[in-house]
């Protein structure tokens, strides 16, 4: 089976059992998503139990989007390499087994730890997927279906994390939010191991280890300094940090420039249309992910929801994304690239403007209406972006261009959750504690809601009426502020995609063959 799946059939070039890797591929990106959106659900309980502070539950949130992000082009590279199949089954397992470790974290740090496990682990996954679909898929039409779908089972999987979670959260404890990942991940890999075919770089070259140091340093380097920077102002770590980081990427690029096979082919830069979808990807995770990672705590701490409710009412973002996702690739034939993707992020832009006008007794429909232009505008604009960046670049350097377009998306997060969450939480603990609240409770209270909930327990009625209230006021008018300035963000990323992406166009696939 893997020996003929790897190569053409026919004249029209199709791959044999396509449909059925497809399936298999889109367990993997089910696998990540679904891990990505149950943390939000599960942070107030983990809260409560390990009692991280503020800035621990920041890295929480974001050490896993660091790790990938500095270890997916050196990943997308392996996988050109060893072997896309062997990698995605490789990290599958891993995946799983560091799930468990997640699971059952009895502290911040061990669970900063296990975070940051899954992240090695994840960073072999989504570049081997959307490589692989490249190479599987040969008609460009059919490719864009393909893709549509990759995306929109991203989107299904963030919309089955929160409510597959928030069932798992009101029966058992928050650990079994990870521990979804193994069903997952046995199927991905037993119906991999034979239906999955096998696709390589045929002349790869060998994997360069101070490249692979050099990214890693390089892109975890300005992260960290960005995140330290938005929360605790610029100092001598925060300088450091971001020499070391600068330094580390311009020795990598220089170093790409002079290998005869490099880690990452910074030629693929020379393509404005690849580029334009890169820095589009960036910006839009960027302005959107403060949003994702801060929105579960409203619906729950804010507006008083149980997870599954939670879960529920987050839905009208993943609906309009599956629909958005299979459509993107005819609407940017019939119209244009630049249309659709610009569309969308100024759709998304002007969405998340209308979280500006949020308050802790805002109604559902105004919620689920800017979740499911929310869910459409990212819908079309992330798949288009796919769709540019893999049929940009030639088959065989797909895993180094699916890798820089995750990395585009991870960082994307890392630097949203940074930045926004910075900003939500700096504005929250800015909050006036009621009078005779004592010092202990008060200070417990600043380090985050789910904290200020917790400490105002002991106290009585009113005083704990009062804290609550006056916290969830400053967590909601962080979350304004945070929207603000993810709303611009997005409104800038669209008309930089008008411009970037003018003249590209998506291929035309040959008429399908009966």
């Amino acid at each position: 089976m893997t020996s003929t799946a790897i190569r053409p059939s026919t004249t029209d070039g199709r791959s044999p059992g396509r449909w059925i890797a497809l399936a298999v591929l889109v367990l993997a990106v089910l696998l990540v998503a679904v891990d990505a959106t149950v943390l939000g659900l599960a942070t107030p309980y983990l809260s409560e139990d390990l009692e991280p502070t503020g800035t621990q539950l920041l890295w929480i949130g974001d050490v896993y989007s660091f790790v990938i992000a500095g270890l997916l082009v050196s990943m997308g590279s392996l996988g050109d390499r060893i072997g896309r199949k062997k990698l995605l089954l490789t990290g599958a397992v891993a995946f799983g087994a560091v799930s468990v470790l997640n699971a059952y974290a009895t502290g911040p740090g061990m669970m900063i730890l296990a975070r940051a496990l899954l992240g090695v682990a994840g960073a072999t996954l989504m570049p081997s997927t959307l490589a692989l679909i490249r190479n599987l898929f040969h008609d460009p039409r059919e490719r864009s279906l393909a893709i549509g779908i990759w995306g929109a089972t991203a989107s299904a999987g963030a919309a089955v994390g929160p409510v597959v979670g928030g069932f798992l959260l009101e029966h058992f404890w928050w650990g079994s939010v990870f521990l979804i990942n193994l069903p997952v991940m046995a199927v991905l890999v037993l119906v991999g191991i034979t239906f999955l075919p096998e696709s390589k770089n045929p002349a790869p070259g060998p994997w360069d280890l101070p490249s692979v140091l050099l990214s890693l340093v390089g892109v975890i380097g300005v992260v960290y300094a960005v995140k330290e920077a938005a929360a605790h102002g610029i100092g001598a770590q925060v300088l450091a940090a971001a020499a070391v980081g600068a330094a580390a990427l311009t020795g990598f690029v220089r170093r790409q420039l002079t290998l005869p096979k490099p880690l990452l082919d910074m030629r693929l830069f020379h393509h404005r249309g690849f580029s334009g979808a890169v820095l589009a990807d960036l910006l839009t995770i960027l302005g959107l992910s403060g949003l994702i990672f801060f929105l579960s705590q409203f619906l729950q701490l804010v507006q008083g929801r149980g997870p599954l409710e939670a879960g529920l009412a987050e839905l009208p973002a993943a609906v309009g994304s599956v629909a958005a996702g299979l459509l993107a690739g005819t609407a940017a034939r019939r119209f244009s690239v630049r249309s659709v993707v610009s569309g969308g992020l100024g759709a998304v832009g002007v969405a998340l403007a209308s979280v500006t006008l949020l308050s802790r007794d805002t109604g559902y429909p105004l919620l689920g209406a800017m979740l499911l232009i929310v869910g459409v505008g990212a819908g079309f604009a992330f798949t288009v972006t796919a769709d540019v960046i893999l049929s940009s670049v030639p088959q065989e350097e797909a895993g180094s261009a699916s890798a820089v377009s995750e990395t585009a998306y991870e960082l994307g997060t890392a630097l949203g959750i940074a930045l926004l969450g910075s900003i939500v939480t700096g504005v929250y603990q800015g909050f006036a504690t009621p009078a005779g609240v004592p010092a202990g409770t008060a200070a417990a209270a600043h380090q985050s809601l789910g904290g200020a909930v917790e400490a105002a327990g002991p106290l009585p009625a009113g005083q704990a009426a009062g804290l609550v209230a006056a916290a969830q006021d400053a967590f909601v008018e962080g979350m304004r502020a945070a929207a603000g300035v993810g709303a611009a963000v997005l409104l800038a990323a669209a008309v930089a995609a008008w411009f970037l992406l003018r003249g590209q166009k998506l291929e035309d696939g040959a008429p399908a063959h009966g």
